[in-house]
């Protein structure tokens, strides 16, 4: 059994992109942190990354994708895909549980272990237990308000905490624009 971090989110509307992330993190099924912080900003300060899965996982996948953007000079797509390509051919990182969430003012992007490399149609990704609510959520809040990003993950996020047992509501959002 690991540590398991749920619900990402991220909203990109035009050049303008946020992500959050609940606080919850589990071990089976118990709660043990409430206020973790699962979103950090690489490249100074010009890419943004969420994770949800196991804990520990998501920390050495956030070391490679540091690496691979230190690589390419902040090419998001190719470091993203180089970590993709990697993760899916290295024994040792094949065997990590967790998926992330990846974003610049140009992209948004979900990355597995399976080597996928997902852009979005409508602007909007979400990963973790809670992923399907938030991203329902967030697709009714960008239909119908006017919201900022950094605002509609907010809301949504709060929504799915609401309904996903493994999604709390202690939300940390971050943005670019």
């Amino acid at each position: 059994m690991k540590f398991r971090s749920t619900t990402i989110l991220a909203v990109k509307i035009g050049d303008k992109v946020a992500i959050a992330g609940d606080g919850q993190v589990t071990f089976g099924d118990t709660v043990f942190k409430n206020k973790a912080v699962k979103i950090r900003k690489f490249y100074d300060g010009k890419i943004l990354a969420g994770f949800a899965g196991a804990a520990a996982d998501a920390f050495a996948l956030f070391d490679k994708f540091e690496n691979k953007l230190d690589e390419f000079g902040g090419n998001l797509k190719k470091s993203s895909v180089e970590l993709a390509r990697e993760w899916r051919s290295d024994k040792a990182l094949r065997e990590l549980d967790a998926m992330l969430v990846v974003a610049d003012k140009n992209n948004l992007l979900i990355l597995s272990g399976t080597g996928d490399v997902l852009e979005t149609d409508d602007g909007i990704a979400a990963i973790g237990s809670g992923g399907t609510y938030a991203y329902s959520a967030a697709k009714a809040l960008v239909r119908h308000t006017k919201l900022e990003p950094h605002e509609l993950v907010r809301e949504s996020l709060q929504i799915a905490g609401e309904v996903c047992i493994y999604t709390n509501t202690n939300i940390s959002v971050e943005k670019l624009y």
